[in-house]
């Protein structure tokens, strides 16, 4: 069962999904009782080399030895590791995982020189692509912008985007999932806008905005904070303009203003919507909800900034 598989193997690298997928495959090959799980935590690399070394009661075609979270090992560590690689217990694997193993480390050249080092990583430019990987791998279909909106939502850990990932896919049931549906399904929990609120001003729907401002304060976040979000996207909104008028792409007015894509394109289309005055007026509006929810009214924080956001939707027709 074993015969074609390398003594040790060192998977490394911050796509953890992937990374659990292949592990998954080598355990594969054995039986439950074949396999022995450490953790570097508590077992030290002579700790790895004993169990290697020792003979399973039920193992009849191979043994597996897995450590995880080797990164964590010392000097020591990795030259125990490597003599004991000079000459391997036959029918034994060693796996090794860590999520920072850097490749000219003495572990790294020692399992390279014995086995496999499998680097599973994934750069933040790519995360988008990755999450449609995901998605194609789950049987699923998402269009490239829900893609973009879930990493926007969700975060760059690889771990959570494969959740989501999942749970669209059984909730679309075959069905293509789009940018509304990330929008609707996913609990925003990284550094982002609140998409809801700013998409219905940029229609100018009152009810849309005062039901998405609702939410958002039912799920926590403070009056103070939501007006907060909304100046920062009304100045977004006022330098797009201003680019705009100048032929500049949104692609380049994101790396202008060090801002993600997808805001700096949602802000590009509500450039048509409101002229200058108006989002001059709407920030000016805005500042004065500031001081009425940080004490300067004695009205409740909520109807301070309904208020407000009702006379930033309707424009010049709050005046």
């Amino acid at each position: 069962m074993t015969a074609e598989l390398k003594p040790v193997y060192l998977l490394t690298g911050g796509d953890r999904p992937k990374i659990a997928r292949a592990l998954e495959r080598l355990r594969d090959r054995f039986g439950a009782a074949a396999v022995e799980i450490l953790s570097a935590a508590d077992a030290s690399g002579e700790d790895a080399v004993a169990a290697c070394n020792a003979l399973g009661l039920f193992a009849t075609s191979g043994r597996l030895v897995l450590v995880h979270e080797v990164d964590r090992w010392r000097v020591g560590d990795a030259r125990a590791v490597a003599e004991y690689l000079k000459a391997p217990t036959p029918e034994t694997v060693l796996a090794l995982v860590g999520e920072e193993v850097k490749k000219d480390s003495a572990l790294a050249r020692a399992c390279a020189k014995a086995g496999d080092v499998l680097t599973y990583d994934v750069q933040r430019r790519d995360l988008p692509r990755w999450v449609g990987e995901q998605f194609t791998r789950v049987g699923a279909k998402a269009d490239p912008t829900a893609c973009r909106v879930l990493v926007e939502l969700v975060g760059e850990s690889p771990e959570e985007l494969a959740l989501e990932v999942e749970k669209l896919a059984t909730w679309a049931a075959g069905g293509e999932i789009g940018e509304e549906d990330v929008e609707a399904m996913v609990a925003p929990r990284a550094e982002t806008p609140p998409w809801a609120l700013t998409d219905a001003w940029g229609r100018r729907d009152v009810g849309g905005v005062l039901g998405a401002c609702e939410r958002s304060l039912e799920r926590g976040t403070t009056a103070s904070a939501l007006v907060w979000r909304m100046g920062d996207h009304l100045h977004l909104v006022r330098a797009c303009r201003a680019l705009a008028a100048e032929g500049v792409p949104p692609l380049e007015a994101a790396k202008r203003l060090r801002r993600k894509e997808y805001p700096v394109r949602k802000a590009y289309g509500q450039t048509e919507v409101f002229d200058n005055e108006e989002l001059r007026s709407a920030i000016v509006r805005l500042a004065e909800a500031d001081v009425a929810v940080k004490g300067g009214s004695r009205l409740p924080d909520e109807l301070e900034l309904e208020r407000a956001l009702v006379d930033l939707t309707r424009g010049r027709a709050a005046g």
